[in-house]
């Protein structure tokens, strides 16, 4: 457990995954003493492949210690949130939500979800200046063991722990920050897996140049242009864009993944609009095409919105209409019908009054049943996107009035979210099925946000994972005043009003509303001191007990290291008088052995010769066990398999 973990962490160096690759698919470029023979890997390869001993290099300071860092496993447990997982909402959800250290959590997410996962998308720090990123881990290194472990010398060592201690925002900070993240992130992806990394000026070079090498340059799929804001300073160059990046694990297995019935939705809607035009004329058209539209919702995907047809075709409305700034216009707009002013957008319309009466006049608003509900532009199903082109414009500022309609008694209570469109946008073009879509800077929740409303619309089944660090919420922010305490809280609190939201709006939708929670955390410093100074080959009896850990953190902890993941849960299973648990091949014994016995392990052999229960991994949790018993169950399974030849038990004793 921990302890093996700090171990391993001791001896932990930059490549070292990659030769580890290198022994599994070229054991034969090995000498005996583990030396890799060069000349021996070139005679592997095929003739006729290119060698160079040219590179263009990508380096900075830093780089060789962030390798490092992908060679490390976090030390963290997994605390599960026993109330809120055991809820009627939660109890079977398949969506998870982390509160910790996207590192810490990629690091257990890889050991049960690596390759299955479709898409990332991550929104991480731009490094603005202004964005608060600033580089700090949790690492206590020497210059002089640094230098060892890097190969480099004590002065370079030293810039490096200068780096990551003093909170450095520079571009090599925040190369460092990114690059072991995306090497994880890239263990999750499937073979047809995406993800899409939103970013601006201050790192797309940056970032660019490192996703070509952890991914691969040739799985670069294509950079998108997101204008999502309008500025009329004309003084300067402004900047009315961001960027999103997407790579994929293996360029030639996207295809199946990269489809959009998009296109043929929108020509079905297209043409049953001009055919119901043709054949009613105007005449109960709206009451007609609503017939048609609830029978085929579910088919729909995207477009499921287009609810709503006039002589100009099928279309939805927009809420683009409304400001999303903080100086709207603000006028009367009298409803056609009761004669009533409109309810006024809470921060005014994004038109001058002339460009809104045109518009009326043009018949492009679409007016709700009274006065009560906003107005919104016409958008016809002819107008929608339906490629996903390099270049898209969406008001990103839209974003914050749809945190104001989940939290409308705060202003603001998360400064600049994305908005649900943006992940809407990207997932509408790819076929996930029941697939995950990560998030691991989770922030305001919006891609768990976006994947609930999706699945409520088509009634999908879309999992998400996101990851959040609980970062203190500013004291002056309105999250603060609010009584949140970190930007987690606000994210979960997010996902639970949308689900309450969307519950509400579609009370027939019995899809995954609901999520498991988990937080990491690092054993208490007395605990961790406790543990280096624990030998299990001289000490017999452990100072530390199941407690100090917490048991259900060691067991979800555990279970996630064997493969079982975060939704999974292990049987409790009685041997005697001592409770185990047990999980398909493996059976965990946690608690402290005061309560194992004779008796236990006679349950255990009966279990193994009678039931259909088979696992072939015991594992024991190295400081609740005593020597004594752990040899005595070593010699009743040793006759068990004498009898069962064909019976393979492992004992794994875990620190």
């Amino acid at each position: 457990m921990i302890k093996d973990i700090m171990n391993h962490n001791a001896n932990a160096v930059a490549g070292q995954k990659e030769m580890d690759a290198l022994k599994k698919y070229f054991p034969q470029c090995f000498h005996a003493d583990g030396v890799f023979d060069i000349e021996a890997f070139k005679a592997a390869l095929p003739g006729g492949t290119t060698i160079t001993d040219e590179t263009s290099g990508f380096n900075w300071l830093g780089k060789n210690y962030a390798r490092m860092l992908t060679n490390m496993d976090t030390t963290t447990l997994i605390r599960p949130d026993e109330e809120h997982n055991a809820k009627p909402e939660n109890k079977d959800s398949q969506n998870i939500y982390i509160s910790g250290d996207n590192l810490d959590a990629l690091q257990h997410l890889v050991k049960s979800y690596s390759g299955k996962v479709k898409v990332i998308y991550i929104d991480p720090p731009y490094n603005t200046g202004s964005d608060g990123f600033v580089y700090n881990d949790k690492f206590n290194f020497t210059a002089e063991d640094l230098a060892k472990r890097l190969d480099v010398s004590p002065e370079r060592a030293e810039r490096i722990l200068s780096m990551t201690r003093r909170g450095s925002a520079s571009h090599a900070a925040w190369l460092t920050f990114m690059l072991p993240r995306l090497s994880f992130a890239r263990d999750l992806l499937t073979d047809d897996g995406v993800i899409f990394i939103s970013i601006d000026d201050n790192e797309q070079a940056n970032l660019k140049k490192l996703c070509d090498e952890v991914f691969g340059e040739e799985n670069f799929v294509g950079q998108i242009i997101w204008k999502n804001v309008t500025d009329n300073n004309p003084t300067q160059i402004t900047s009315e864009h961001e960027y999103i990046l997407c790579y994929c694990k293996d360029k030639q297995q996207i295809t199946a993944a990269w489809k959009s019935k998009v296109s043929d939705i929108k020509d079905i809607l297209i043409e049953k609009g001009k055919e119901l035009n043709s054949k009613f004329k105007g005449q109960n058209l709206q009451q007609i095409w609503k017939k048609w539209f609830k029978e085929h919702k579910s088919q729909l995907g995207p477009l499921d919105r287009y609810k709503y047809i006039d002589d100009g075709g099928v279309y939805t409305g927009s809420q683009s209409v409304h400001n999303p700034g903080k100086n709207g216009y603000h006028y009367d707009i009298i409803h056609p019908v009761t004669k009533k002013v409109c309810k006024e957008p809470l921060m005014g319309y994004r038109f001058p009054e002339e460009s809104m009466r045109k518009m009326i006049d043009d018949g492009r608003i679409l007016f709700g049943e009274d006065e009560t509900k906003l107005v919104e532009i016409k958008v016809y199903a002819s107008e929608y996107q339906d490629k996903f082109s390099s270049v898209f414009e969406y008001d990103g500022r839209t974003a914050a009035n749809e945190l104001r309609v989940l939290f409308p008694e705060h202003k603001q209570i998360f400064k600049n979210p994305k908005p649900t469109f943006l992940i809407e946008h990207i997932l509408s073009f790819m076929d996930l099925g029941e697939s995950y879509v990560v998030d691991f800077f989770g922030g305001s929740s919006t891609t768990a946000h976006t994947v609930l409303e999706l699945n409520s619309r088509d009634n999908g089944n879309r999992k998400y994972i996101l990851v959040q660090l609980p970062e203190p919420c500013k004291p002056d922010s309105e999250a603060a005043k609010a009584g949140y305490k970190t930007i987690d809280e606000v994210g979960v609190e997010r996902i639970k009003r949308a689900a309450k939201k969307i519950k509400s709006e579609n009370p027939l939708f019995a899809g995954d509303l609901g999520f498991k929670h988990y937080t990491l955390e690092e054993p208490k410093e007395d605990t961790l001191l406790l543990m280096e100074q624990f030998d299990p080959s001289i000490n017999i009896i452990s100072p530390l007990e199941v407690k100090d850990f917490g048991l259900e953190n060691v067991l979800r902890t555990w279970l996630v290291a064997d493969g079982y993941g975060l939704t999974e849960d292990a049987e409790e299973v009685m041997l005697g008088n001592y409770k185990a648990y047990w999980k398909d091949d493996h059976l965990y014994m946690i608690n402290p052995d005061h309560d194992f016995d004779e008796s236990s392990i006679a349950v255990l052999m009966d279990k193994y010769n009678g039931e259909p229960f088979s696992p072939h991994n015991i594992v024991i949790f190295g400081y609740s066990f005593g020597f004594t018993h752990r040899e005595e169950l070593q010699k009743n399974l040793r006759t068990l398999k004498e009898g069962n030849k064909t019976l393979t038990v492992n004992i794994d004793v875990r620190y």
